[in-house]
Formats: structure tokens, C-alpha cells, sequence
């Protein structure tokens, strides 16, 4: 089978591809602007499916340009499959676009709360979502990845650096996250692409853990003293009102951002592995981050050169 990737140099889109030729998949993973419809139906012709991961994964984005990508980028990028004659295609979205919802974990029946929406990146990653399933791809919806390769970092790898670096010295009361190793979500996708029915939706998640105990063991691993202060949820949106934090990320933490991946497991056969490898390549790639630019700061001259 030959497979085009889009955003097969990212995180996730990394992963995928090597997932996908690990099981006999001819990879293609030209780097191709998702908005330039013709260099993406040359990439596509002759393949027989299409993963589509190229997606801007930002809350300090503007809208305009979450749309540009997420949108009109998704849709560019589905026109040029059709043109291709590509009918096999799997686009990857967000759990966000499942929930979370107040009391149990969502699933793929669930939708985000209404108050969520107006973080741009969440509403433009449902509006591509509705564009893919629409268009009879089948949608995988991973939840926060963590593991090697998060070299940009997301939001997540930040996260992951904060707390590793020390920057980061509280935690969200009553927050929690389903994190899951980035090397299964490839996998879920290989599965995606092979069992999974069209116009459905699968999240592929691992472990939901509250934000103290992932903290806890993400710093473990570092070797460093955990985040201490339980800070409320009102404090989180006073500081977002003084612009001291995200307030698009303020929003999205009043409720614990949990998922069910039963769907995936009996659907397509995914089967999430124990997330302590991916904590430990997480917090090994942020101490490498922070050696790394320590290093570089220390080799840059005291007193700017003039020319």
C-alpha cells in the first residue's frame, strides 16, 4: 500500500509514518503547504490513501491563521484526494472535539462543552474534523501524546518542560488529562487505516490521570521536587483576566479533560501500552532541550559583534 502523510515530519505525523512502514507501507511524506492544491494532487497520484495530520496545534495562534490551516487546509487537502482519485483516507483530529464532559470520561458520542468553542484552535479542528467525516474519511481523535520527537515542543511538551525545568510549581485543582504514549496513537492510526469504518470517529487515549499525579511522576523522572502549590480553578481565570496566563488554555481547564478509548479497542484492535515509557523519553527529550540551550547560551559572545 503507498500512503501519503501530511505532517509526516511532526510529532505525531513521525510516529505514523514509521508505524505505517514498519507494517509494509509504502510512505510518502513530502512536505507540501496544506493550501497549495496542485503540488498535493501530484503527491497523491498513484497512492492509495491518505493520512492527513498537517494541522496547526496552537492557543497562541491567531484565529485567522487556525483557520487557514485547520480549515481551509483540510479542505484543500481533501479536494486533492478526491481529484487524485485517493478514497481511502484517515484524518487525525483532537479528543477535543468529544468533550471532555462534567463527571465520566467522554466518548465518541459526546461533543465539547459550547463554552469551549470560542478557543479558535478547538473550534477549527471540529470544523475540520466535520469536513473529513463528511468526505468519508475516518477520524482518529488522540488525546494528549507524550514520548520522543516533540521537538518544537507542543503544548504538551511544554507542559512536560515546565514541570521538568521547575517552572511550572502548581497544579490545576481537580484537573487531570488522559495521556497516552505517541507511539501507540501511530499504531491506533496504522489500525485506523485498516479496519476503521468510514464517517466514524475513534479516540485513541491511554491513562487518565489527575494533573498532581502526572506532575509527580513526570518530575520522578527528572529528579526534581514535584509542583506543590493546588491552585483553584477561580485563581486560573483571575490570572487569565490580568493576561498572566493563556486565557484560551484557562478555558479549556474547567473540567478534567478525561476520554474512553473502548470504541478503538473493539473496533480496530488498540491496545495502549503503560505510559511510564513515555513519560521517561518526555522528560528525557525536555532535560536534552534545556542542556542543549544552556550550552548554546553559554557559547554566545558576552558583548554583541558589530559590523
Amino acid at each position: 500500500m503507498r500512503v501519503y502523510v501530511s505532517g509526516a515530519t511532526g510529532f505525531i505525523g513521525s510516529h505514523v509514518a514509521e508505524a505505517l512502514r514498519e507494517r509494509g507501507a509504502e510512505v510518502r511524506g513530502e512536505r507540501i503547504d496544506v493550501l497549495d492544491g496542485p503540488a498535493l494532487e501530484r503527491a497523491l497520484r498513484g497512492c492509495d490513501a491518505l493520512v492527513h495530520l498537517a494541522a496547526l496545534y496552537s492557543y497562541d495562534a491567531s484565529a485567522a491563521e487556525l483557520r487557514r490551516i485547520n480549515v481551509a487546509g483540510t479542505r484543500c487537502v481533501l479536494d486533492a484526494a478526491a481529484r487524485a482519485g485517493v478514497r481511502r483516507i484517515v484524518h487525525t483530529s483532537t479528543a477535543g472535539t468529544c468533550g471532555p464532559v462534567p463527571g465520566r470520561p467522554a466518548t465518541e458520542a459526546d461533543a465539547p462543552p459550547a463554552w469551549e468553542l470560542s478557543v479558535p484552535y478547538k473550534r477549527t479542528k471540529l470544523e475540520g474534523e466535520r469536513l473529513a467525516l463528511a468526505a468519508g474519511a475516518v477520524v482518529v481523535n488522540p488525546t494528549a501524546p507524550l514520548g520522543d520527537g516533540d521537538r518544537r515542543p507542543t503544548p504538551t511538551g511544554r507542559m512536560v518542560a515546565g514541570v521538568v525545568r521547575r517552572h511550572i510549581r502548581g497544579y490545576l485543582a481537580g484537573m487531570g488529562l488522559n495521556v497516552v504514549d505517541v507511539r501507540d496513537v501511530a499504531l491506533g492510526h496504522a489500525l485506523a487505516l485498516e479496519r476503521g469504518r468510514a464517517g466514524e470517529r475513534y479516540l485513541l487515549g491511554g491513562v487518565d490521570l489527575p494533573l498532581a499525579e502526572l506532575f509527580g511522576r513526570l518530575a520522578a523522572f527528572a529528579g526534581v521536587p514535584p509542583p506543590r502549590v493546588r491552585v483553584p480553578y477561580p485563581a486560573v481565570r483571575a490570572a487569565a483576566a490580568l493576561g498572566l496566563v493563556n486565557r484560551h488554555e484557562a478555558r479549556l481547564a474547567r473540567l478534567p479533560m478525561y476520554f474512553d478509548s473502548a470504541k478503538a479497542e473493539q473496533e480496530l484492535g488498540y491496545r495502549p501500552g503503560p505510559i511510564e515509557p513515555a513519560l521517561q523519553r518526555a522528560v528525557s527529550e525536555a532535560l536534552g532541550r534545556a542542556t542543549r540551550s544552556a550550552t548554546a547560551a553559554r557559547a554566545e559572545p558576552a558583548i554583541p559583534s558589530r559590523t
